[in-house]
């Protein structure tokens, strides 16, 4: 027994340390994209927090029968997931509202039962496609971009222009898996 939970701790230290690689790659990689990003570092650190507070107020609120995601782009904010009424739908959007810094909310959440996991992991399939799709392109920077997928519709988010905002949206239209594309641009000269 002694030599089990000897072992089980080994392999708990290490794991926790292999974590510590993937964290310090994303760091790095995540200061990388705020530099090429078209928001300013500010905004960008805004957005991370907005969805952080949305998220933990919304889930606090409504701990049960709900999936929402939050995804903030240059402080507009979208949601998107399914809630279990009318009412929880309006109150999530109030709640999202009363963030500090949120410029608009889109509320794209539907009203039925929560999506199973099969559906979520063929959203994020989905998502990939999109991604991979907007880089052998190379019309534009990807992570111009953002890119959020909920039950086959991707909805597309980013500062971008006219240009790039339709070649975002007609590399999506055609990709595999995608039933609508709903632009949420804001265009740029």
């Amino acid at each position: 027994m002694r030599n089990t939970l000897t072992i089980a701790a080994l392999v708990l230290a290490l794991l926790q340390l292999q974590g510590c690689v993937p964290v310090i790659i994303a760091g790095a990689g995540a200061g990388a994209l705020v530099a090429s990003d078209r928001r300013s570092t500010g905004t960008y650190i805004e957005d991370k927090e907005i969805q952080i507070r949305a998220g933990s107020r919304i889930g606090e609120a409504f701990p049960n029968n709900t999936h929402v995601n939050i995804t903030s782009f240059n402080r507009n904010v979208l949601l998107t997931g399914e809630v279990p009424t009318d009412q929880t739908q309006q109150k999530i959007a109030e709640i999202a509202k009363g963030v500090g810094n949120v410029r608009t909310v889109y509320n794209e959440t539907v009203v039925g039962p929560v999506s199973l996991l099969s559906s979520r992991t063929n959203d994020s399939y989905i998502t990939t496609k999109v991604k991979t799709r907007f880089l052998d392109a190379k019309r534009f920077q990807v992570n111009y971009v953002t890119v959020v997928t909920e039950a086959g519709v991707v909805y597309l988010m980013g500062l971008v222009t006219a240009q790039e905002a339709d070649d975002a949206a007609q590399i999506a239209s055609t990709t595999s898996g995608v039933t609508k594309v709903v632009k949420l641009f804001e265009i740029i000269q």
